[in-house]
């Protein structure tokens, strides 16, 4: 294993990756020498695809709404991505929302809207890769979860039970697939400046005691996270298998 990192040829789907946590990932995946799908939403992805083009990467996008997704979209995902780049090899199961409100107020359909995004949409994307990598005897799963897989929050009852759930999911398909030649493992991380903070950084009293509670003094950058990624992705987490890599600053060890 002389170059234990190395994505070259390798081919990634990063689910929300034109921004936030999604783009650092997909970036840094093709700054490892890997070919990158994405989806997006509502935020154009030209910009990222440009630069991961500038890095010689193929590179393609596809729209998807994830709210709620079924078997068939799940697999026309996969599949986009597999014609687009000539295979696949890698899943980045990054998309994802959040919704505050106090747990007395939320409505049942808010609540519905977060678990299929966060948490209907990663088991159907991993079930429609997995057929996939399963077949051809190789591939890697990674989840993004959250400090909250491991905590509650506050006013996020959807997010922290979806989050909560996403590390089931990762332990579970972890011990169908393992055996062959497929590692689903899981990247937790803390606060990081993306649009699904904004709120919290914006507010000074919440910004405050976040920053106060984080043992770096400061909010995650999102190509902070990726490296967790490129590792998980790499021949040099051959071994890991249902692991959760926490990237947070020090926050869960407050």
């Amino acid at each position: 294993m002389t170059q234990p990192f190395d994505l070259t040829g390798r081919k990634a789907l990063v689910t929300g990756g034109a921004t936030g946590i999604g783009e650092g990932i997909a970036l840094v995946l093709a700054a490892a020498g890997a070919d990158v799908a994405l989806t997006y939403r509502s935020h154009q992805p030209e910009e990222t695809l440009a630069k991961i083009k500038d890095m010689g990467r193929t590179a393609a996008a596809v729209q998807a709404d994830f709210s709620g997704m079924d078997q068939a979209a799940a697999k026309d995902v996969v599949g986009f991505a597999k014609d687009a780049l000539g295979g696949l090899d890698i899943l980045v199961n990054n998309a994802g929302i959040i919704h505050r409100e106090a747990s007395t107020d939320m409505p049942l359909e808010d609540w519905r809207r977060v678990l299929s995004v966060n948490l209907d949409s990663v088991w159907l994307l991993s079930q429609a890769a997995g057929q996939h990598m399963v077949a051809q005897g190789s591939g890697k799963i990674i989840m993004v979860a959250s400090v909250l897989s491991a905590q509650g929050g506050l006013m996020v009852p959807a997010y922290a039970s979806a989050k909560h759930a996403v590390v089931g999911l990762t332990r579970a398909l972890c011990n169908e697939w393992a055996a062959k030649g497929v590692n689903v493992n899981a990247i937790a991380p803390g606060y990081t400046a993306t649009d699904n903070t904004q709120a919290l950084r914006d507010d000074p009293d919440r910004s405050n005691a976040l920053l106060e509670r984080i043992p770096a003094g400061r909010f995650a950058q999102p190509d902070e996270i990726a490296g967790a990624a490129v590792f998980l992705a790499s021949d040099a987490a051959a071994y890991c298998h249902g692991s959760v890599i926490t990237v947070d600053g020090g926050w869960l060890a407050r």
